[in-house]
């Protein structure tokens, strides 16, 4: 089993989480086992097509200039290779938090797509997983690398550098997961 971290960049407005956002920027990266390393790196823009122009804020927090988008994929497209890139070999989709989850599956209804059931049966949300891990409140990837006394590498709000800070967790997280579900097969 392979383990995928992914991170979306999605347009946004400062205050206000509204049903237009819609994913300008993907970044995954696959490890090769729960410890790692990582093996393969994907990221893409993505063209929004519901609010084309990025707002100051949006351009702001996610560092994505409105020629990255202006020049991508739709998002049917940076999905469709998103997909074929993960495979069809059993994976984790692991990401901080259910947002991009949910994303994807808003971005998958907009545009008349199907999400794929392995993204939903085989989703990680490393963001609850690591605070029972850690026993620590829930927080954000920032706060989380540093309580674990890694440094935020890249820039905060890439899609594609948290993809790799997120693969970075996955690596103290999943191992516990595992030993976890392996004791408890055995007392069953």
């Amino acid at each position: 089993m392979s383990y995928v971290a992914v991170d979306l960049e999605a347009t946004c407005w400062e205050g206000i989480r509204s049903p237009d956002m819609e994913t300008i920027e993907t970044g995954a990266v696959r490890l090769a086992s729960s410890s790692g390393p990582a093996t393969a790196e994907f990221t893409a823009f993505i063209r929004p097509v519901v609010q084309p122009r990025l707002n100051d804020f949006c351009r702001q927090l996610t560092s994505i200039r409105q020629e990255d988008v202006d020049g991508a994929d739709f998002f049917p497209v940076v999905f469709r290779r998103l997909s074929a890139w993960i495979g069809s070999e059993p994976f984790a989709f692991c990401s901080w938090g259910g947002y991009d989850l949910n994303q994807l599956r808003h971005d998958c209804q907009r545009h008349g797509l199907t999400l794929p059931l392995t993204f939903e049966r085989n989703h990680v949300n490393l963001k609850k997983e690591f605070a029972r891990a850690f026993r620590v409140k829930s927080c954000g990837m920032a706060r989380a690398l540093e309580t674990a006394g890694l440094p935020l590498e890249g820039t905060h709000h890439r899609g594609f550098d948290d993809a790799r800070n997120i693969a970075r967790l996955a690596t103290l997280v999943m191992p516990r997961l595992e030993a976890e579900r392996t004791r408890s097969a055995y007392v069953q």
